[in-house]
């Protein structure tokens, strides 16, 4: 579903991302996992096509994000680390508009609007405008509104981050389900507790460099990343 070829983003003489390859698959759930600046934002914002990069490729289901962004862009869905949205708009309206970006009609979009926001108890705040919304409530709207039009892949930059329990388990169903209907998902972390209940796969990142990759069992019974779990779990 995502093919990462030789993925390097540079800023200035910094290099962000260092000759990044990665393959998801339809049906995973695949976690990036590294410390705060290891390179994972950058990444997810390159394969979103939100920020160019040097070299390499990005393909989704085989189209190319640098040749044809808006096809690649209408099968998938990205939620930032720290959702940008409509402050002036309230839930509802921003939704709608969300959905008229995809393409959704009118009976399909309610029947989903009202599903997913009864199962974040966002109901009866969905007329209010987003700017008095706390950051919880913002990171849920987001993520109804990225499952709103059924992308194929969702990319998510830690997407746990300022969820309660209830809403972190929900939102942990939903991408199983998802991926369950053939879809992936791709999303950063640096809590390795996380990754060990959910992914299917990870891939650790360290300075811009991919130093493992595979399911949690083989990223584990690697001797030599002892050291990086230990750092990982002391975060």
């Amino acid at each position: 579903m995502l093919r990462i070829e030789h993925l390097t983003k540079r800023f200035g003489d910094h290099t962000a991302v260092d000759d990044l390859s990665l393959h998801i698959a339809r049906g995973e759930i695949y976690g990036f996992i590294g410390h705060n600046g290891a390179g994972k934002t950058t990444t997810l914002r390159s394969v979103a096509g939100i920020q160019q990069f040097d070299a390499g490729e990005v393909l989704i289901g085989g189209t190319s994000i640098a040749a044809d962004p808006l096809a690649c862009k209408r099968r998938m869905a990205y939620i930032p680390d720290n959702p940008d949205l409509y402050d002036y708009m309230t839930g509802i309206k921003y939704l709608n508009f969300i959905a008229d970006v995809f393409g959704v009609n009118a009976d399909v979009r309610q029947a989903r609007i009202r599903d997913y926001a009864a199962r974040f108890s966002l109901t009866d705040d969905l007329a209010q405008p987003i700017a008095a919304y706390s950051h919880g409530m913002k990171q849920k709207l987001a993520i109804i509104s990225a499952w709103l039009h059924e992308p194929e892949l969702i990319l998510m930059d830690e997407p746990f981050v300022g969820l309660d329990p209830k809403a972190s388990h929900l939102l942990k169903e939903m991408m199983r389900e998802l991926c369950d209907r053939g879809g992936a998902i791709f999303f950063s972390t640096h809590v390795l507790e996380v990754a060990e209940k959910l992914c299917d796969k990870v891939a650790i990142i360290k300075q811009g460099r991919l130093i493992r990759s595979g399911t949690m069992d083989e990223v584990k019974g690697d001797a030599s990343l002892e050291e990086v779990f230990l750092e990982l779990e002391g975060d």
